[in-house]
């Protein structure tokens, strides 16, 4: 997406529902809930800029929700929306607890040890199961660092300093 404004990714049209204009959205979000008093959305794609659109919620499936999006109103116009993203601005996304973080902005932070030791940025968060995994991408280069994202390795987060601190458990860089 083009342009100076940081934006959060809340949904992905992915396919006309019914012939009145109504789209399936699979939401990429932990607050869902946040659809249901939803008015307008940006709707955008990564090579544009996003455009501001009116957005009702129709009803929610087990994995999707059936929405009514600027005012598409055929199977044709709906056609039209796919693969499209639904967008809030970073400003307006949830705040989320002390200590709880968005994936976003993680990715790319400097990741340090305890003593100072700079282990490299981190590339990628995995989400498996019973905790994340951070991926980081050593400061030389070789291979990828695995840390689980536990209390006992992740001491801090500083996310204005862009910098996390880590306690590397006995093995973790062994491999």
């Amino acid at each position: 997406m083009n342009g100076s404004r940081a934006w959060v990714v809340i949904g992905e049209i992915t396919r006309p529902h019914g012939v009145r204009g109504a789209v399936k959205v699979v939401p990429h979000t932990d607050y869902p809930q946040r659809f249901d008093s939803l008015a307008e959305v940006y709707v955008g794609a990564d090579d544009s800029e996003p455009e501001l659109m009116s957005f009702s919620l129709v009803s929610k499936q087990t994995d999707q929700l059936i929405c009514r999006i600027g005012g598409a109103s055929s199977r044709d116009a709906a056609e039209k929306l796919r693969g499209k993203l639904l967008l809030v601005p970073r400003e307006e996304a949830v705040q989320l607890p002390p200590g709880h973080f968005y994936i976003f902005d993680l990715v790319g932070l400097a990741v340090y040890t305890e003593d100072g030791q700079h282990l490299g940025r981190l590339k990628e968060v995995l989400q498996p199961g019973a905790n994340d995994v951070y991926i980081v991408e050593p400061a030389d280069g070789e291979g990828e660092i695995l840390l689980p994202a536990i209390k006992d390795v992740v001491l801090d987060v500083d996310l204005l300093g862009g910098r996390m601190l880590v306690r590397l458990l006995p093995g973790m860089l062994e491999g």
